[in-house]
């Protein structure tokens, strides 16, 4: 169900720097974007907006995503 009220501001700014953190992580452990996102699995344009602050990402989806990168969970939102 789509959301009556915009999107906060600082939420979208926070949804960013985790995509940063993300992003970091994925070079750090020398993925593609294409490698992980095979691995959890989705899409690679999907993974992109992640990455990007364009999409949010479920828990699950995150705890998948630092599992395969090779990372805590805590790393990515911290």
């Amino acid at each position: 169900m789509p959301r009556s009220t915009p999107t906060p501001e600082w939420v979208l700014a926070r949804r960013r720097q985790i995509g940063d953190q993300i992003r970091g992580a994925r070079l750090h452990a020398n993925l593609t974007q294409e490698q992980v996102a095979h691995l959890v699995p989705m899409d690679r344009a999907t993974y992109n907006r992640i990455e990007q602050g364009h999409a949010s990402a479920g828990l699950d989806t995150l705890i998948l995503i630092a599992h395969v990168i090779g990372v805590p969970l805590a790393d990515l939102v911290r």
